[in-house]
């Protein structure tokens, strides 16, 4: 390669003035700095920051950058110290007061965030104006999509559900993004508005078609809506772009494992396994399959490690005592639906089946009590056969008739699809029809 060309000489006319070569290193210093950062060699980033900082503390690209690196190492009070710094070095720089924003929203403060970005929205919009007067090209708009998502997000956690949506709506009318629709949508779930929200996750899919989170997030919420075959054909579809997608596949292998397909669910499951191995709603969803195929012993030891991964679920306890009841241990089935309850005190289902496991541990009392907990919250059939069946075993026998009237007024008001398949209900109410006309006939 040809030599390099000689240095200019000094006092001649290519010579830099000591300003310019200053600003010239500065210049270079701030692209190393940035190229350090977006290759993610952080360690490098920081030196080298401290040695221009060490040369002029009141450089503002390198505490921008500092400030970032800090947060992403989890300190993120000593980043909102550095990026107010930055700001009081160029207070009319919005990228700074977003990140001060930022900084406030990691911390909780979301009402302090909000007062910044409306401090941003505000010096932006005065910096576009000043463009617009003395520029003569296309004029620019100050409406910024970040300022706007970031505000929802605040709204979101201070509960004012409908200014968040008022600020995605507005984020999304600047810029579309797949976040802004995944933020939105959450909003309207979040009030039950599921109807909105599916109509927000299909204008996501319009616009990002490929997305497999969106997918997946549509699948979800058809499959809350009990619309299971809606929810399984956006979850394949997800699986279609993303076939190791953890969530994706615990989602589909529920509807799987609902239709009582357990060994093809845990095919699923085995998958998921893989990705996410201390998932407790995977080894839940595991452990009700083990269940399914009588394996108890299979059940109670995936359950357990699902409860040591996630203490605080309900459902994992209320499960567990499924499996305890089933194979005869009282005591234990006892102590996980009460803990069951403890967790989530407005699940019916809960008190009924601590009302069989009280009356299996002859305290007729308690489960009678439990059972009218469970009618108050919800009036189930098999509320009402259960308890009518506990009532005969305890020589009740009037109030056995009485509820198991109940029962068959509330079945035969049943879809048949959900009938056709309960031939064990049936069956018990048979055998508990003929035990009254039978105790009838002796009195």
């Amino acid at each position: 390669p040809p030599p390099p060309p000689p240095p200019p000489p000094p006092g001649g006319s290519a010579a830099m003035p000591p300003m310019a070569r200053y600003s010239s290193w500065r210049e270079k210093q701030n692209a190393f700095i940035h190229a350090c950062y977006v290759r993610h060699e952080h360690d490098e980033c920081m030196r080298v920051i401290e040695e221009q900082l060490s040369e002029c503390a009141f450089c503002e690209y390198p505490l921008y950058v500092k400030a970032l690196i800090l947060r992403q190492r989890g300190k993120i009070q000593e980043s909102l110290t550095l990026f107010q710094s930055a700001t009081c070095l160029n207070p009319n720089n919005t990228a700074n007061l977003k990140q001060v924003g930022h900084s406030y929203y990691l911390l909780g403060k979301h009402k302090q965030a909000i007062q910044v970005y409306e401090e941003a929205q505000r010096i932006g919009e005065e910096n576009v104006r000043k463009r617009n007067e003395v520029g003569r090209q296309a004029r620019l708009s100050a409406d910024d999509w970040e300022i706007w998502h970031n505000k929802g997000l605040c709204y979101i956690h201070m509960k004012q559900l409908g200014l968040a949506i008022e600020s995605f709506q507005r984020a999304n009318s600047i810029q579309r993004h797949d976040a802004t629709y995944m933020q939105l949508g959450k909003v309207y779930q979040l009030q039950e508005n599921f109807e909105e929200a599916l109509k927000v996750y299909q204008d996501a899919i319009d616009f990002s078609p490929e997305n497999p989170e969106l997918l997946t997030t549509v699948g979800l919420v058809w499959l809350r809506l009990q619309e299971n075959p809606k929810a399984f054909e956006q979850l394949g579809n997800s699986l279609t772009h993303d076939p190791r997608n953890a969530k994706t596949i615990l989602a589909a292998g529920s509807i799987i494992q609902d239709n009582q397909e357990m060994d093809t669910a845990l095919i699923k499951y085995r998958v998921a396994a893989v990705q996410t191995p201390n998932s407790a709603q995977l080894w839940n969803n595991i452990g009700m399959c083990f269940f399914g195929k009588a394996f108890h012993t299979a059940a109670v030891s995936c359950l357990k490690r699902a409860l040591y991964l996630d203490p605080f679920e309900w459902i994992i306890c209320y499960n567990l005592g499924l499996v305890h009841l089933n194979t005869g241990q009282y005591a234990s089935a006892f102590h996980y639906f009460s803990a069951s309850i403890n967790l989530k005190s407005d699940f019916p289902a809960s008190y009924m089946y601590l009302a069989i496991t009280l009356a299996r541990l002859k305290d007729f009392p308690n489960s009678c009590t439990a059972y009218e907990k469970a009618i108050s919250m919800e009036q189930d059939h098999m509320n009402h056969l259960n308890y009518a069946i506990t009532l005969y075993n305890h020589g009740e026998v009037d109030k056995a008739r009485t509820h198991h009237g109940i029962f068959k007024q509330l079945y035969a008001e049943l879809n048949q699809e959900d009938v056709e398949h309960d031939y064990e209900v049936m069956a018990q109410s048979q055998g508990l029809q003929e035990a009254l006309s039978k105790a009838g006939n002796l009195s």
